[in-house]
């Protein structure tokens, strides 16, 4: 009888805490994702909600995502890797680069005619990133990494035709690799976010901008700019950016060891490769866009890109110097870059 009435209390406790634990684990998690481009870019579309909606799926919808498109939790674009750090936003994606000289390793990929794709360079981006750049992206965990495929130049008065073309014109700048190209080049670089761009073009604060193609439609540039240079697809892109798909540690750890699965089963080198992917298809619609306007369009061909190329030479050499500085082997990481993009 004695030990009847000592188990009872005990068995009591144990199913309370069983119950205790299936709650958590039917809990739903929602996961501020924050983000600098419009709901309707093709981030948040094409990359931001289908991995929502992966993840969720996956998850039985006890992993669910909650957007915060066009910096809606605030702050600026180049806070939003420390938003993710500090738990601002559990989620965020952002170009690292736009804070100038805080990612010095991860800047090999954004160096001047590197790769050839963004699927195949994401893919590669994943394995140099995770490999050398670990201490860049310490306080946040990150999930995918991926670049886009190459930058074109959009003006508004005048075609870019030859590197003497660009001598004077103030252009747009999205990283600091880009902005020492363009200066190479004999341009006047204009660092700035994205979201500056339209107002930027439209004010004549700047004569033209560095961008993607799949970005153009979204801040409706294709309106602003009347032409189009781009360089021969047959050699490497002029320019990229890296971005970094990040979630806070904490957040992480918060989940019950299913939840983690989710994530990580949507994380990685194949991930970062989709994305890329996600970006090479982006850049048709957004290039269909300049073509509807009936803008100009220019193909630089192969023998003048190859006197941009050797103009540009000193970026990659300036590179070395300063990733060595800080204590990397310049030389090395850029022939490691270089070897990852070339496979």
């Amino acid at each position: 009888m004695k030990t009847r009435t000592l188990l009872k209390p005990l068995l009591t406790a144990m199913l309370l805490v069983a119950a205790a634990a299936q709650a958590q684990s039917d809990k739903v998690v929602t996961l501020r994702v924050h983000h600098f481009l419009p709901p309707n870019s093709n981030a948040q579309v094409k990359f931001i909600e289908p991995w929502c909606a992966k993840v969720a799926a996956e998850s039985a919808g006890r992993l669910k995502c909650q957007i915060y498109p066009a910096m809606q939790m605030g702050g600026t674009p180049a806070q939003l890797f420390d938003q993710a750090k500090d738990g601002v936003a559990d989620i965020v994606w952002t170009v690292p680069g736009y804070q100038a000289g805080r990612f010095l390793v991860s800047e090999a990929f954004e160096l001047p005619f590197m790769g050839t794709s963004g699927e195949k360079s994401s893919r590669a981006l994943w394995i140099y990133a995770t490999k050398n750049a670990a201490a860049e992206y310490k306080g946040v965990r990150p999930l995918v990494f991926h670049v886009i495929p190459g930058m074109t130049l959009h003006t508004t008065d005048k075609q870019v035709k030859t590197m003497a073309d660009l001598g004077g014109m103030k252009l747009r700048a999205p990283t600091r690799m880009a902005t020492r190209m363009l200066s190479a080049l004999g341009a006047t670089p204009v660092p700035m976010p994205m979201t500056m761009v339209s107002d930027s073009l439209a004010k004549g604060v700047i004569d033209g901008a560095m961008m993607p193609w799949e970005v153009v439609p979204t801040i409706k540039a294709q309106e602003i700019v009347k032409y189009h240079s781009e360089t021969d697809p047959a050699m490497p892109l002029m320019s990229t950016s890296t971005f970094v798909l990040a979630m806070n540690p904490a957040k992480y750890d918060s989940l019950p060891p299913d939840l983690k699965k989710v994530i990580d089963a949507n994380s990685g080198q194949e991930v970062s490769a989709w994305a890329g992917k996600v970006w090479n298809e982006a850049t048709l619609t957004g290039r269909q866009a300049g073509i509807d306007r009936k803008n100009t369009f220019y193909t630089v061909p192969a023998a003048e890109v190859g006197k941009w190329q050797k103009a540009s030479e000193s970026v990659a050499a300036d590179w070395v110097k300063e990733v060595s500085a800080k204590g990397y082997d310049g030389q090395k990481l850029l022939a490691e870059a270089r070897a990852l993009l070339a496979n």
